[in-house]
């Protein structure tokens, strides 16, 4: 059952990344973007997005369950130890969300679009930078649960270079991602050349940012640099490494699908070899015992109970959200 629970953590987990970092990540790419290309970048992002976005947030939701019901020591310290960047995390998801409605359905076009336009996009890099921070977080060992004051329980654990480094990195892999998944929804050749360079610095800042990850790793010894190095995670980096010719391969030759397939499978890679290099850990602590699956689990009538919820939940869920997604496929090619 606890094996059972994990895997759907992870999975869950995976899929915020993959589906709801793309959204993310398109607001990023807005960031960035030139008054030229803007215009169009935006119609091309409500295009993509607007039937489909909110569905995104499910599998955040799912994480939330799974460790408030499954893990509720880890639930517990997670959300109050980490409560400042899970606070600005989940406005910058408010924010987001309110914006990317407003600057669509607002029947007044006058500055009130400007504003919803910069509040769409900076809350869009900020919410997976915080989500990364958190992330980088409990995986470095700074976490102290007998600080004697405010900043050594509440703010040293996650206001430090390592945490930062993996918010910048989390922001660079959704940018990538959305670059690559946008490209297949151009429907010119200019805009989708504009998205091409864009996948292409989003993968290089992906890449330099995940360098340094290691780098503040490595300089301040964190636990979690050296079990990084282990024969799975080492595999799938090498497996990443050869998937990225095949990814500029297929762009290049408009493969839509495959290319989406190849960089989601990358960032999955990277993802999976950071949770094994931290398996079975989820929170590392200063003192060195940190909290892990089997000492913060739930007593076993709770998992069974949880994991039948599960299973049902999984054969509830995946069935319509493929519906939705096919759905509304269907409609663009209708249009079309």
């Amino acid at each position: 059952m606890l094996i059972f629970i994990i895997i759907v953590l992870g999975i869950s987990l995976l899929l915020y990344l993959i589906l709801g970092g793309a959204d993310f990540g398109a607001g990023i790419l807005e960031l960035f973007s030139s008054k030229k290309d803007f215009g169009r970048l935006k119609n091309l992002t409500y295009q993509a997005l607007g039937p489909i976005w909110e569905a995104n947030h499910i599998w955040i939701i799912l994480v939330i369950v799974i460790f408030f019901t499954g893990f509720p020591k880890i639930y517990s310290v997670f959300s109050t130890v980490l409560h400042i960047p899970l606070l600005l995390m989940l406005f910058g998801i408010i924010a987001r969300g309110t914006a990317f409605t407003f600057r669509h359905y607002d029947a007044i076009i006058d500055k009130s679009q400007k504003i919803y336009t910069r509040v769409f996009a900076y809350s869009s890099f900020f919410t997976p930078f915080f989500l990364g921070v958190c992330a980088g977080a409990v995986a470095s060992g700074k976490i102290n649960l007998e600080g004697q004051s405010f900043y050594d329980v509440f703010v040293a654990g996650w206001f430090n270079l390592f945490s930062f480094s993996v918010g910048l990195f989390t922001a660079a892999i959704c940018a990538f991602l959305a670059a690559v998944y946008m490209i297949g929804e151009a429907d010119d050749d200019y805009l989708r050349g504009r998205f091409v360079r864009r996948a292409r610095n989003a993968n290089i800042a992906t890449v330099l940012s995940g360098f340094l990850v290691l780098v503040i790793a490595k300089v301040d010894k964190l636990e979690l640099y050296d079990s990084f190095f282990n024969w799975i995670s080492l595999m799938l980096f090498i497996l990443a490494t050869i998937a990225l010719p095949f990814l500029w391969f297929f762009l290049r030759h408009k493969r839509r699908w495959l290319s989406r397939l190849v960089a989601a499978f990358q960032v999955s890679a990277i993802i999976i070899a950071w949770m094994s290099a931290q398996f079975p850990n989820i929170i590392l602590l200063v003192n060195g015992d940190h909290m892990t699956f089997y000492n913060t689990a739930a007593p076993e009538s709770t998992l069974k109970a949880l994991t039948f919820a599960l299973i049902a939940g999984v054969l509830i869920i995946f069935p319509l959200l493929a519906y939705l997604f096919k759905s509304f496929n269907k409609i663009e090619l209708g249009k079309k």
